[in-house]
């Protein structure tokens, strides 16, 4: 419960714009006014154009000749609507995922500066060595100094390998050391970190490129997992980014951070509606524990201020 709450809390900006415009929605006539308010909130709340005007026409229709008295009416369509949109990224989390796969089993990370990837990437290492695995760490972006110290601190602090060069190394070759050296030491999940300069850098698209092509060549097969990590706060943004690491990679599986201190975050459904990849792990704060399992029911209840139905 503390961190289904700490969930509520992060999206308690995106909750209250909607709640507020759904609450002068409810007990009165269909008004277009009201109704063309209720959608700006949606919008607003990075929902996507396609999702918010599904709800609308849904709601319209629900509406027709009647008034919004019945409050679990608005709310359920508005529910089952973003629920829908969700169904395709409610895949497998990260553990089943490593259980059906080989070992080592390696996951590629990607993502922009400051989305706060190499973090993610010791807390799902944590988490690994808390459940008995043994995780390895590579430290592939070379481009930053303080990346690959970082890496190592948290390396140090959960007790963990890491793999890493100098400043200014080839990272394909940093990523060949660390697959040849997983094999070596009977390891079980790899974890690469990645450069993260501007997306729209046709340079660091081509390396990661390089990266993808030299870990297939030394495993084939492998990356099994293209993890993309987005920043949730810069919503449109982030399913920008999403396009083109996806188009440039082939990514396999999202990570959304920051949802703690945002008013959009209902990008996640918005990223979800266009590129159907499913969402593995969400971050509602600073500590490991912050960093959960995506379930599309939880975060659909805290977006918008639901209950579960009794059967959800």
């Amino acid at each position: 419960m503390g961190w289904l709450q700490r969930l509520s809390d992060g999206l308690t900006k995106t909750r209250d714009a909607v709640r507020g415009s759904l609450d002068r929605l409810l007990g009165r006539a269909a008004d277009p006014a009201v109704l063309e308010e209720f959608e700006a909130a949606l919008m607003a709340s990075d929902l996507g154009a396609t999702v918010v005007e599904r709800v609308m026409e849904r709601l319209k229709k629900q509406l027709q000749g009647t008034d919004a008295s019945q409050p679990g009416r608005v709310q359920t369509v508005l529910r089952d609507t973003l629920l829908e949109a969700l169904t395709p990224v409610q895949g497998l989390s990260l553990e089943p995922l490593l259980a059906k796969g080989p070992k080592p089993f390696v996951i590629l990370a990607v993502g922009v500066n400051g989305v706060g990837k190499t973090t993610t990437i010791a807390k799902i290492a944590q988490r690994l060595s808390q459940a008995g695995k043994v995780p390895l760490l590579v430290a592939c972006d070379t481009f930053r100094a303080a990346a690959i110290e970082q890496l190592q601190v948290w390396a140090d602090r959960i007790g963990v390998d890491v793999i890493r060069h100098r400043h200014g190394s080839d990272p394909a070759a940093v990523a060949f050391d660390g697959i040849a050296a997983a094999k070596a030491r009977q390891v079980d999940v790899v974890l690469i970190d990645t450069a993260g300069r501007l997306h729209t850098k046709s340079n660091l698209m081509d390396e990661l490129r390089k990266i993808t092509r030299v870990i297939a060549q030394e495993y084939p097969g492998a990356p099994h997992e293209v993890l993309l990590v987005l920043d949730a706060t810069v919503g449109q943004n982030a399913l920008s980014q999403a396009r083109q690491f996806h188009q440039t990679v082939g990514v396999t599986g999202l990570v959304l951070t920051k949802l703690d201190g945002t008013a959009r975050g209902g990008i996640v459904i918005a990223i979800a509606e266009e590129l159907k990849l499913p969402v593995r792990l969400i971050g509602v704060g600073e500590s490991v524990e912050d960093l959960q399992d995506f379930h599309s029911d939880a975060f659909v209840d805290a977006l918008i201020g639901t209950t579960p139905s009794p059967s959800a």
